[in-house]
């Protein structure tokens, strides 16, 4: 399925969201999102965060992830340093009905994984077709 068909139209969220009140670098994690008849899947990129250190919320069709990196070696003189410390945050506006209640998320070698059930009612149908 489209990935439009599972989360409402980028560019206008980007366009429409949220401000952020604090200051200092906020880091936008990359996030793959697939759908199977059975739920909806985001599998999101945060190397070095801990389960402790994630805030996982899902408020009226809304999904948000939000947490901190730390760093990950103690002060030093860099050669060179991409590796971002400080708040992360991404919030995506789920399109398909689901299963609050069931929604469940693990960590796992730096990606955590978010498991969007859809309930029974939402979930396709299969039609027998009697031979006449």
């Amino acid at each position: 399925m489209a990935e439009t068909n599972v989360v409402a139209n980028k560019e206008a969220a980007e366009i429409a969201g949220p401000e952020t009140t604090r200051g200092g670098a906020y880091y936008t994690p990359r996030v793959d999102i697939y759908e199977t008849a059975d739920e909806v899947v985001l599998m999101c990129d945060l190397p070095g965060v801990k389960p402790q250190d994630l805030d996982v919320q899902f408020v009226k069709g809304e999904l948000s992830l939000s947490g901190k990196t730390m760093p990950r070696h103690p002060p030093a003189e860099y050669a060179q340093q991409e590796y971002g410390v400080g708040d992360f945050y991404r919030s995506f506006t789920i399109a398909t009905e689901i299963d609050a209640g069931k929604i469940s998320a693990e960590s796992r070698d730096g990606v955590l994984a978010v498991h969007l059930p859809k309930p029974e009612k939402a979930k396709p149908k299969r039609i027998a077709v009697k031979a006449g």
